[in-house]
């Protein structure tokens, strides 16, 4: 007995089935998916002018170099306890609470000479303190 088989009939798989499944899914998740709310919450911000702040006064420039030396606003502070140092910063005038200072110390200087320096400006009102760095160029 010989079985022949036409040559016309190719195997097929029929997806129509499978896109059915992946569509009822899909609709499954979307009706079911948690979407974010925050486009309900309405809030009304507040309003700010849009101009410059401009700054007349120069910041405060204390600088320590590698020997543990403080000089203000390019002034060197002979002796380099607290109290002189809060000495020289009084005698500037002026708000401390309103104006910057800047602090650039030396990489090389000892830690306790910036702790000091950061002391003697707290103690004597200014708040706004900014230290001075370089971008470095990834060596240490």
């Amino acid at each position: 007995m010989k079985f022949s088989t036409p040559d016309n009939d190719d195997p097929e798989i029929t997806v129509i089935p499978l896109i059915d499944v992946i569509l009822v899914l899909l609709i499954f998740f979307m009706v079911t998916a948690t979407f974010d709310q925050n486009s309900r919450i309405k809030v009304q911000l507040p309003q700010a002018s849009m101009e410059d702040k401009t700054e007349n006064d120069q910041p405060l420039m204390l600088q320590i170099d590698a020997e543990g030396r403080f000089f203000v606003n390019n002034n060197e502070v002979l002796n380099a306890s607290i109290d002189t140092l809060k000495t020289a910063l009084e005698r500037l005038g002026g708000d401390p609470a309103s104006k910057s200072v800047i602090l650039r110390a030396d990489a090389r200087t000892q830690h306790q000479s910036v702790v000091t320096a950061m002391d003697a400006l707290a103690q004597t009102g200014y708040r706004n303190l900014s230290i001075a760095t370089v971008q470095s160029n990834g060596t240490p």
